[in-house]
């Protein structure tokens, strides 16, 4: 059986919700009901929150360089090639690193741009 006390602090409880609302914002105005718009330049992933009005300018701007390139397929991401470097891989990377003159430790992790640039230069 509740008490009084629990029962008026469940009452409080219930008269306590409360609806909540997220406006996305244009990132270049501040405009209201802006959607995420994402893009990839030189390698990197961008997002921006645009709305109609930026959106449209983005896409102008953007249109000559889209119809005029390749699309290419998805490249196979950074940590998968340092993951299939065997034990044995590693040592040659960095013995090829410190023939370079790049900094490698003798242990632990390689970095993803001396494997990038060990690959390149295969």
């Amino acid at each position: 059986m509740h008490s009084r006390l629990d029962r008026e602090l469940r009452e409080r409880i219930m008269g306590m919700a409360s609806i909540v609302s997220v406006v996305v914002r244009d990132d270049i105005d501040g405009s209201p009901n802006a959607e995420t718009v994402a893009f990839a330049f030189d390698g990197t992933n961008y997002e921006i929150d645009l709305a109609e009005k930026n959106r449209a300018k983005l896409v102008k701007e953007f249109a000559p360089y889209i119809g005029a390139a390749r699309k290419v397929s998805l490249r196979r991401s950074r940590t998968a090639s340092a993951r299939r470097t065997t034990t044995r891989g590693q040592a040659a990377v960095r013995a090829w690193a410190k023939e370079q003159g790049l900094k490698v430790s003798d242990r632990g992790r390689i970095s993803a741009e001396i494997l990038q640039r060990y690959e390149a230069a295969r």
